[in-house]
């Protein structure tokens, strides 16, 4: 019985890998349904700046959130696609309704504060097990996403 997976990864490297992944699609799919509950119910001041941003947002979690399912399918697993079960996985909870557009940016910089160290982690674990795949998508989430906290954080030194 062979070692490697059908990509030729080591198995339990992959096993490891997908579990992780499967941690970060809960807390993306939680994030994603949290930042469409901010631009449809944002008010006030900053209305159509924060509208936009958030769709902006919540579009571009969409993308991720299909990306890291087919990575899952790609390590040779079956990814999650139960709320329930993001719920329980998730270190990111359901957002209560937010009008204050502060507010949901400042949810919104604790949902990276939680999803750059998995991702990190994640980075660690695919190079050790040498995917390249996996690998490349952190880095290029990482990256991304450290320039939105900037982003989001510079807005909020506007206040």
């Amino acid at each position: 019985m062979s070692k490697l997976n059908a990509i030729g990864l080591n198995k339990k490297k992959a096993d490891e890998l997908a579990e992780n992944l499967t941690v970060l699609l809960a807390n993306y799919s939680i994030f994603y349904q949290n930042t469409r509950g901010y631009h449809w119910n944002i008010k006030g001041e900053k209305f159509f700046e924060l509208h936009l941003k958030f769709e902006e947002l919540y579009n571009d979690l969409l993308l991720k959130i299909d990306e890291i399912a087919e990575r899952i399918l790609t390590l040779g697993h079956t990814p999650q696609h139960n709320y329930s079960q993001y719920v329980k996985l998730a270190s990111i909870k359901e957002s209560k309704q937010v009008s204050d557009g502060i507010e949901a940016v400042k949810d919104i910089l604790h949902c990276f504060q939680i999803i750059l160290p998995l991702q990190r982690n994640l980075l660690n674990l695919s190079s050790d097990a040498g995917d390249e795949g996996t690998n490349a998508l952190m880095s290029d989430y990482i990256r991304a996403q450290e320039k939105l906290v900037w982003m989001y954080s510079s807005f909020m030194d506007r206040k």
